[in-house]
């Protein structure tokens, strides 16, 4: 697909070095997090129109739905106004039927681009940037609006969200927060919540983004003569649920009385549970004298390394030339990785997989991931151009 965003659009990402200040400055990381992250909306007005056009246009989901290979999981379609069959545009094999997503667009359906970001990468490198700030999977969905039109109805997400307005207009309605922070799982239910009164209308113009924390009822329509194009950013977070969830099952692999079976006919209707609780009691009782965070942690953070995507760009260039012994590298600021120890050896976790590090490779690696620039000959290694095509491919180095 074609990596055009839009006419005269510099090439530059400007959000590489900071992606949230991007978003949300001038309000600063320490304010966000104090008063807004999982609390309440922020609204950053920016009278820069052009501001997101870097990452997308109208132009290019026009050339994009005219020309690539779209599948069902890729594109839908929403209109608040009525019901829609995805059998409409769906196809035979997952296919998707082009003219039906133009013809129902334009009687009123907002176009919904999913995970578009595994696919562009100026989206990708984006969602890279805010992962190295949020340590949680960063995606994209894109919605591009007809004018006069709303795609949802009200409701709350179950994972906060940036809303980068690219093109056009959409006024937004804020109402209350049944559910705090609901779980990824915990969707919303039309009809369950007595939703109240508007606690608060903006209009997001182009250049203008928002913050909506999960949990916090909305709903937008476009505004204005034209389309709206917006980005949703959403973050998927681990919680501290999922933590305990872990230390618990830590502590059952070296405690054999968590693992011992419930009372036999525990079932039964007339089942007397004295007996359980008081052994429920005792477990929970030993439970904080063997339970530490740093194991499960070490998880949590293992996991989300392990879950990107490498940076590869550049290594397939490159890998099948030889090496320039006077070419200075760098660890790339934006890749996740972590040195583990795997009983004597040392690991690196990194996107993509484990590499294993033998013993007379320890400094050699230490030296690479210090964030100072360095040639090959500053790793002191007899076979030191192995090591460099391996950190190359694995997208945690780059030249400088």
């Amino acid at each position: 697909m074609s990596s055009s965003k839009g006419a005269d659009v510099s090439s530059a990402r400007p959000w590489a070095s900071d992606a949230l200040s991007w978003l949300i400055g001038p309000t600063s990381h320490a304010e966000f997090f104090e008063r807004y992250y999982e609390q309440e909306a922020l609204i950053v007005p920016r009278h820069q129109p052009d501001r997101f056009e870097p990452l997308l246009s109208i132009a290019h989901i026009d050339s994009l739905i005219a020309s690539a290979d779209l599948r069902s999981h890729m594109i839908d379609l929403a209109d608040a106004s009525r019901e829609l069959d995805r059998d409409l545009w769906i196809m035979d094999g997952g296919s998707v039927d082009r003219a039906v997503i133009a013809h129902q667009h334009a009687l009123g359906a907002t176009i919904i681009l999913q995970q578009l970001h595994q696919s562009d990468p100026d989206l990708a490198a984006f969602c890279r940037a805010m992962e190295q700030t949020f340590s949680c999977h960063v995606q994209t969905n894109i919605y591009l609006t007809p004018p006069s039109a709303q795609g949802f109805h009200t409701h709350y997400d179950n994972h906060d969200v940036f809303v980068l307005q690219v093109e056009g207009e959409k006024r937004w309605r804020l109402y209350g927060t049944p559910v705090t922070t609901p779980y990824r799982g915990e969707g919303f239910e039309r009809g369950k919540y007595d939703l109240g009164e508007v606690t608060g209308e903006f209009v997001l113009r182009a250049g203008d983004c928002a913050y909506v924390p999960r949990g916090l009822v909305h709903d937008a329509s476009t505004s204005g003569d034209g389309p709206s194009l917006h980005i949703t950013c959403g973050l998927i977070v681990k919680t501290w649920a999922e933590v305990v969830l872990e230390a618990v099952s830590e502590v059952a692999l070296s405690d054999p009385q968590f693992r011992r079976s419930l009372p036999p006919g525990y079932a039964h209707r007339d089942y007397d549970r004295g007996q359980a609780r008081a052994l429920f009691d005792q477990l929970m009782k030993r439970l904080p004298q063997q339970a530490t965070m740093d194991n499960a942690f070490d998880l949590m953070v293992d996991g989300f390394i392990r879950s990107r995507d490498s940076d590869i760009a550049g290594a397939v260039v490159s890998g099948a030339l030889p090496l320039d012994p006077d070419q200075a590298y760098v660890v790339k600021p934006l890749t996740p990785w972590r040195l583990a120890e795997d009983g004597e050896a040392l690991v690196l976790i990194a996107p993509g997989g484990d590499l294993d590090i033998k013993a007379a490779e320890v400094e050699a690696y230490r030296r690479a991931l210090s964030g100072q620039p360095f040639v090959m000959a500053d790793l002191g290694l007899e076979d030191a151009g192995k090591m460099l095509r391996r950190l190359i491919a694995f997208g945690v180095i780059g030249p400088v």
